[in-house]
């Protein structure tokens, strides 16, 4: 019985943090789509606060940690390093082309759908009927989002920005899908502790993007000066709320983790609603719904 109660607090604790994660995810994916000129530059400029911020934590986190420093952290670090520059910045070209409506529940909701795609086809497992009803409902979401009838005014504009969005919005799904499984795989199989995993990685990516970042110091300068909030906002929420999902994976099974923490496609979708008053809004909404349902019953599978 109290094995039973303690397993239930653990749980509980970690539900707390996913959901506090979905909440500052969503948040701060509504102030990266308001800029509409930003791009890898300003992916560079967030990662840059992101690591001023990390810095200090991780270095009392590798004085107090037990677990010395192996090399196995370093592989992992530039894995993921330079998958999370691939998904920052191919989720801001989708942003700078589409609405948040679409892009935001696509990238979310495809991530589950792909791993488990790539469970069936490369590692030969074979889902439940649970399984496979997710990976349907997960389909038809991605449809009623990214299909459609326009609206007869609608420009040919508006509806190419659609069809890329939706594009982006698959392809940053992919990404999620791709850092997502080596993140795991990371904290758990080869146990890097996630303060210095995430702090090394946002160290790494600044260095990385550094030479075509600083190419352009006026763009720089002006993404700095007319975005400043946008730059805070994101460089300070998208470091915790990653945190926060790292240390929930640690203490709790994905089966738990993973349908929680993608409550944040429907808020996205509140937000494209009743902030961005974005067109259709409520239509994507009900999608985003229906992909949220789908990845519940993936994850319960």
């Amino acid at each position: 019985m109290r094995g039973k109660r303690e397993r239930s607090a653990v749980n509980a604790t970690a539900l707390f943090f996913v959901l506090a994660a979905a909440i500052i995810h969503a948040g701060w994916n509504l102030a990266a789509k308001r800029l509409r000129r930003g791009g890898a530059r300003f992916v560079w400029a967030y990662s840059c606060l992101s690591a001023i911020l990390l810095v200090p934590v991780m270095a009392v986190s590798l004085a107090v940690e037990p677990q010395r420093p192996q090399w196995t952290w370093l592989l992992a670090v530039v894995v993921t390093a330079v998958l999370h520059i691939a998904y920052g910045v191919v989720l801001q070209r989708g942003y700078a082309v589409g609405d948040l409506s679409v892009v935001y529940p696509l990238a979310r909701g495809t991530g589950p759908l792909i791993s488990v795609l790539a469970a069936v086809v490369l590692l030969g497992e074979r889902p439940g009927p649970l399984g496979l009803v997710g990976a349907f409902l997960v389909i038809a979401g991605v449809l009623v989002i990214g299909t459609g009838r326009a609206p007869a005014n609608a420009a040919a504009a508006d509806r190419s920005a659609r069809r890329k969005g939706v594009a982006y919005g698959l392809l940053t799904g992919l990404t999620i899908a791709a850092y997502t499984l080596w993140d795991a795989h990371s904290v758990t199989g080869l146990g890097v502790p996630p303060i210095v995993y995430l702090g090394t990685s946002a160290i790494l990516q600044i260095l990385l993007m550094a030479p075509y970042a600083l190419k352009d110091r006026e763009d720089v300068s002006w993404l700095w000066r007319e975005h400043k909030r946008e730059v805070l906002i994101v460089g300070v929420l998208s470091p915790v709320a990653y945190l926060l999902v790292l240390y929930a994976l640690q203490i709790a099974p994905v089966s738990l983790v993973a349908p929680a923490r993608e409550l944040s496609i429907v808020l996205g979708g509140f937000a494209a609603w009743l902030v961005l008053k974005e067109a259709n809004a409520v239509r994507r909404l009900i999608g985003s719904v229906v992909v949220l349902a789908g990845i519940t019953a993936i994850a319960m599978a």
